[in-house]
């Protein structure tokens, strides 16, 4: 990446260490690295390596014991929890591997949700959350509820709700994890399709080798640090 371009995000030094008893376990040691808009990042490792506290240092839904992250010019560590929810409501979108949509409400109105959060009209939210699910395939599934959407669907209206405020990041913890393997392979496609024609920044946290084999760069948590694979070039 040229060094003019803005990153999206950045670590610095970041370490995460538990008290065990009289003990403490590093889970992440002195991480280094930083994402700019459209990469695509995944992060591979053995199960408690620290792939999902990674995710959680990134989010700001915890501290690091020492060590920085950046959104743009902002450190986490710095901000209150007030101005962190809003920055994380306005440039950061989650997707989980269980999609936690919320079932009282259609996926029109869970997609819109986080527009009206922000404060846009009912109307223009809507209008705008029917534009993403059309883009993520839903057409004719925007008045259902969660209960009557298959496990795709509901993933699909998932990713929808990450991507409609057009935030900077998205986070993916396990997005496919809980998918046979056909509806695995159609979300995957769907999320290198919106990685490409968004610019959106993906992190992506997952077993599957193939999948993260998708990403322009796989790291591996292993011991605390993280090692960089292969890197793909970027048409």
């Amino acid at each position: 990446m040229t060094s003019n371009i803005e990153s999206v995000l950045k670590c610095q030094n970041l370490v995460k260490e538990y008290q065990v008893g009289p003990e403490s376990i590093r889970v992440l040691d002195e991480l280094d690295f930083e994402l700019y808009p459209g990469d695509w990042v995944s992060v591979v490792g053995a199960s408690g390596s620290g792939k999902t506290t990674l995710l959680n240092m990134l989010a700001g839904l915890d501290l690091p014991s020492s060590g920085h992250v950046f959104w743009g010019a902002e450190d986490l560590a710095l901000l209150t929890e007030s101005k962190l929810g809003k920055l994380r409501n306005r440039h950061l979108g989650f997707v989980y591997q269980f999609h936690h949509l919320l079932a009282e409400f259609t996926a029109l109105e869970n997609v819109a949700m986080p527009l009206w959060i922000q404060g846009v009209n009912k109307k223009q939210a809507l209008e705008q959350a029917s534009k993403m699910l059309v883009r993520v395939g839903l057409l004719k599934r925007v008045n259902h509820k969660p209960a009557e959407l298959s496990g795709g669907e509901r993933q699909r209206v998932a990713i929808a709700r990450a991507l409609i405020t057009k935030p900077a990041l998205v986070l993916l913890d396990e997005p496919t994890g809980n998918l046979d393997a056909d509806t695995a392979k159609e979300i995957q496609s769907l999320l290198q399709e919106l990685n490409a024609q968004l610019q959106t920044a993906f992190i992506v946290v997952t077993h599957d080798l193939n999948f993260a084999s998708l990403a322009k760069r796989t790291l591996h948590l292993q011991a605390g640090k993280l090692h960089l694979g292969e890197e793909k070039a970027i048409a």
